[in-house]
């Protein structure tokens, strides 16, 4: 009940107000049953505007800290979360990975839309990253279709690092569904899996007209990240080394004074 007044009547009309959203493609969204839908990841703007261009809800995991922690400033954050549509990973298999697939799994059984970042996070620059084969995987086990979405514009509204960016006009994009039954039964077939999810990136990266780099986002973060101290750390040299230039390059009474 909370979500639905979130995206009628509290948040989605305030959204839909200022940010103008647009969208393109809606006819490929079921409006019935169980489907996967797999959208690129540009800021945590995503899973606020893609819900807000459809009729039916859409449900993402996300970690249960989220829905356990005390107090009020708990049980407000434990509301927000459970009205925007996301449910806590099921930790009782063990790894959150595993949490997350029996969460999802059991979304999709009661005929419902799972929302899904197959990069894992968000794009740091803009490019679209190689997907993890958990879409994959849940799509095999699962057997419902998958939704290729691309969300445009959200890293305008809301940058990296950043809670608010500038104004503009977000795009959402719903693809033709994929329907991967010809792979029934190999969900524990690395390649297949990996063949599954390529497909799925493609798709997106065709809707989005974003960059395609063959890496995980989470490594091309932390290469960036060593780039940058280095690159920090070469102009801290130089730096240094042009100040003992200028020491050594002086006269004795330059020096003393």
């Amino acid at each position: 009940m909370f979500y639905w007044f979130l995206k009628w009547i509290a948040l989605g009309p305030f959204l839909r107000v200022i940010f103008r959203p647009q969208s393109s493609g809606l006819h490929h969204v079921p409006e019935e049953g169980a489907a996967i839908l797999a959208c690129n990841h540009l800021s945590y703007a995503d899973w606020l505007f893609m819900p807000l261009t459809l009729q039916r809800r859409v449900t993402f995991v996300a970690k249960a800290e989220y829905f356990t922690s005390p107090g009020i400033k708990g049980f407000f954050q434990k509301m927000f979360f459970s009205g925007v549509g996301q449910v806590p990973i099921d930790r009782a298999s063990g790894s959150a990975a595993a949490g997350a697939m029996r969460s999802a799994s059991k979304i999709l059984s009661e005929g419902d839309l799972f929302g899904i970042f197959p990069e894992g996070t968000r794009s740091h620059d803009g490019k679209l990253y190689r997907g993890k084969t958990g879409v994959a995987r849940l799509a095999l086990t699962t057997g419902v279709p998958v939704i290729p979405v691309a969300v445009v514009g959200t890293d305008v509204v809301a940058p990296p690092g950043k809670t608010f960016g500038a104004l503009t006009r977000p795009s959402v994009r719903f693809g033709a569904p994929l329907d991967f039954s010809r792979y029934q039964g190999l969900e524990n077939d690395r390649y297949i899996l990996r063949s599954v999810t390529d497909e799925i990136m493609y798709e997106i990266m065709r809707l989005s007209g974003q960059e395609y780099v063959d890496m995980y986002a989470t490594k091309a973060k932390e290469e960036t990240k060593k780039a940058q101290a280095a690159a920090k750390a070469a102009a801290a040299a130089a730096e240094r080394a042009a100040l003992d230039e200028e020491l050594l390059s002086s006269g004795p009474d330059e020096r003393v004074s």
